[in-house]
Parts: C-alpha cells; sequence; structure tokens
C-alpha cells in the first residue's frame, strides 16, 4: 500500500494541526478563505478525470449488484443519515446538516483500495464507479433540498450556483480534457503519463484546502472542541449499520464472499471532498459543517481499515461454509 494512502488519516489531521496553527496569524487568517475553493475545484478536477466514463454502460451489466449498491447508496443510507442526525445531532443543526452530506455521497475511488485489502472484487467495484459519479452529482441538491431544508433554511439558487461552480466546471474540465488531450498528446499519455501523479496530487490540494479552511475559519473549533465528539456515536452507528445490512442482503441474495465484500464497502466508503467543496460554497456561514467533513475521515479512514481486515476474516470462515 501507498504510504501516502495507508497514513491518510494522519496526514489530515496534521493539515488540521497546520490551518489552526497559521490561523492565529491575523493576515493569513484574512485571506486564507480564497484558497479553498481553486484548492477543491483542482482535486475535483483531478478526481473526475480519472473517472472511466466510457464505462458507464458496463456499470449495469451486473444489473443485480448495481440495482442493489445503487439502491443502498441512494435510498436506505440517505434515509439512515437522517434518522441517525435526528436521534443524535438534531440540538446542532449544523452537524446533522454535515453528517447527512457525508453520508449520502458514495466514494469514487480509494474505496477501491479497500475493496481489495478485503480480497472482494475490484473489477465489479470499478464498474459502477461511472454510475455512483453521475447520480451523486445528480442527487446531492435534492438530498439538500429535501432533508437539510428541514433542518435549516436552505437558499436554492445559492445550493445550484455551488453545484455548478464546484462539480460541473471541473467536471465539465475533465470531459474537455479527456477529448483534446489524446488529440495532442497521443491516446495513453493521460494513463501513462498524469495518472500515476494524479492520487498523489489530488491529496496534495485536499490537504491544502483543509489547512486553508482551518486557516481561516478554525477558531470556532478551538473555542468549542468537543462538540464535534457528538460525530462519533452517529458515525460509528452509519458504518456498523449499513455493514450489517450488506451482509445479510448479499447472503440473501447468493452474491459470492468477493461480490458481498464489494458491496459492503462500495456502500460504506464516502466522497467527503465533493460535499466539502460544496458546503463551504453553499454555507459560507455555517464552518461546522464544513467541519464535520473534514472530521468525519478521519474517523471513517479508520473504521474502512478495521472493516476490510474483518471480512478478511469473514472470508475464512465462508470457504468453510
Amino acid at each position: 500500500m501507498d504510504p501516502i494512502e495507508k497514513y491518510q488519516s494522519l496526514f489530515i489531521l496534521v493539515s488540521v494541526t497546520v490551518g489552526l496553527t497559521l490561523g492565529q496569524v491575523p493576515l493569513i487568517q484574512n485571506y486564507a478563505a480564497l484558497f479553498i475553493v481553486p484548492f477543491l475545484m483542482l482535486m475535483l478536477f483531478g478526481i473526475f478525470l480519472q473517472v472511466p466514463l466510457s464505462q458507464l454502460r458496463n456499470s449495469f451489466k451486473n444489473w443485480r449488484f448495481a440495482s442493489i449498491s445503487g439502491s443502498i447508496n441512494f435510498i436506505f443510507n440517505p434515509l439512515l443519515a437522517f434518522f441517525l442526525g435526528f436521534l443524535f445531532l438534531r440540538d446542532t443543526p449544523a452537524l446533522w446538516i454535515g453528517f447527512i452530506m457525508l453520508m449520502v455521497t458514495p466514494c469514487t475511488d480509494w474505496y477501491l483500495l479497500f475493496t481489495g485489502i478485503a480480497r472482494g472484487n475490484v473489477p465489479l467495484s470499478a464498474s459502477i464507479l461511472p454510475m455512483n459519479l453521475i447520480l451523486q452529482l445528480i442527487l446531492l441538491p435534492v438530498y439538500l433540498l429535501i432533508f437539510a431544508d428541514t433542518i435549516a433554511t436552505i437558499d436554492p439558487v445559492l445550493l445550484m450556483e455551488s453545484v455548478l461552480l464546484i462539480l460541473f466546471i471541473p467536471f465539465l474540465m475533465s470531459l474537455i480534457s479527456k477529448v483534446t488531450v489524446p488529440a495532442i498528446k497521443g491516446e495513453y499519455w493521460l494513463e501513462k503519463k498524469i495518472f500515476p501523479r494524479l492520487d498523489h496530487v489530488q491529496f496534495l490540494f485536499l490537504n491544502l484546502a483543509i489547512i486553508s479552511m482551518f486557516a481561516s475559519q478554525g477558531e470556532q473549533l478551538v473555542q468549542s472542541p468537543l462538540i464535534l465528539l457528538k460525530l462519533i456515536t452517529p458515525v460509528l452507528l452509519f458504518f456498523v449499520i449499513v455493514f450489517v445490512v450488506g451482509q445479510l442482503v448479499g447472503r440473501y441474495l447468493g452474491f459470492s464472499y468477493q461480490d458481498t465484500a464489494s458491496l459492503n464497502l462500495t456502500t460504506l466508503a464516502r466522497n467527503s471532498p465533493i460535499v466539502l467543496a460544496i458546503a463551504l460554497t453553499a454555507f459560507p456561514d455555517e464552518p461546522l459543517i464544513a467541519l464535520t467533513l473534514v472530521i468525519g475521515p478521519l474517523i471513517e479512514l479508520p473504521v474502512l481499515g478495521i472493516i476490510s481486515h474483518t471480512l478478511l476474516k469473514i472470508r475464512k470462515r465462508w470457504a468453510c461454509e
């Protein structure tokens, strides 16, 4: 495993600390916010560039897996997130909205790493990546208007402007690059020269965005650090419940271990960078929403590692059944 992938949580925590430290300098605190959106747009451009949208048709070749994974990701998980938020976060609306935003967007990249660790069906997991990306781009504003609008007042115009700016501009630029760059540099130039470096570049821009965000908005966290501890229980419950549901559904439908492990990880891993970008532009006056989307992965990444190794133990028992 790549050291950066292995220690993602540590790098994010270091970025949080660096941002909080730099935020003590008034000049940096005043101007740090200007860099957040550009850094996130560059990161999202790299993510979208690697998504094989030409393989979208393959998402539905195994229609049972695609439909079950999609149903859990885009129907069950949003409802579960709203319910858990109501139970544990309703007295802190900003945390509740941030929690919902985190849990309604399935991961589109490094969940494949955990699938590989768990000896799941990596090609099958990769095949639904384009479907997950397209659906979350379409449905994220819908979820926010349905769920978050019951918690706090949301400006739908500002929300749509944020989605268009933060998501669709990088998405459109990635589509243009996929057409123009091969025509200029050759068909496989992107795959051979750029893609191998993109993961590190994306992670760099994510951490720069986190540093900028905490430098500009971290004062509220310093003033009330214990408030984010409220996230631990609903986040952990979400992962436990979705993991159990994935196991039960996989076994009920007669999936192999490999396919069930893939179902677990495609429905567990979340896409915090995309929703972080939306939160910073759609909710500029609610820093706790964005902070939720930074703290969430600090819990999520170790949990996914534990689940991957738990699946390996299940694999041994599965073979004996």
